[in-house]
């Protein structure tokens, strides 16, 4: 059996399908939703690397190397926010984030 590209194309939707559940089920932990975001990026990728694979276009992995610095720097980021939240309010629960409005 050869794998083709509606394999990974179905791989990606479904991945990009569980990140979009992931998101609306669960709104009240922010780890659960950075990794949800983390999914959705990875679906993304899959389809970028399945598209420049079955293409011989090498545009495509090159894209994915610049979401991949995108995905690590808003994955920093979005740990540090989560660390100085714990620290100010003891909880990582959505529903306080209201409170950091300006």
């Amino acid at each position: 059996m050869t794998l083709t590209l509606g394999h990974f194309l179905s791989l990606g939707a479904i991945l990009f399908a569980l990140s979009i559940v992931g998101i609306f089920l669960n709104r009240r932990n922010l780890i659960v939703l950075l990794m949800a975001i983390e999914l959705m990026l990875l679906a993304v990728n899959t389809n970028f690397v399945a598209f420049s694979h079955y293409l011989h276009d090498m545009h495509g992995q090159i894209f994915v190397f610049f979401i991949l610095t995108v995905a690590a720097a808003e994955s920093a980021i979005g740990l540090a926010i989560l660390v100085l939240l714990f620290r100010n309010k003891s909880s990582i629960s959505v529903d306080e984030l209201n409170t950091l409005k300006g």
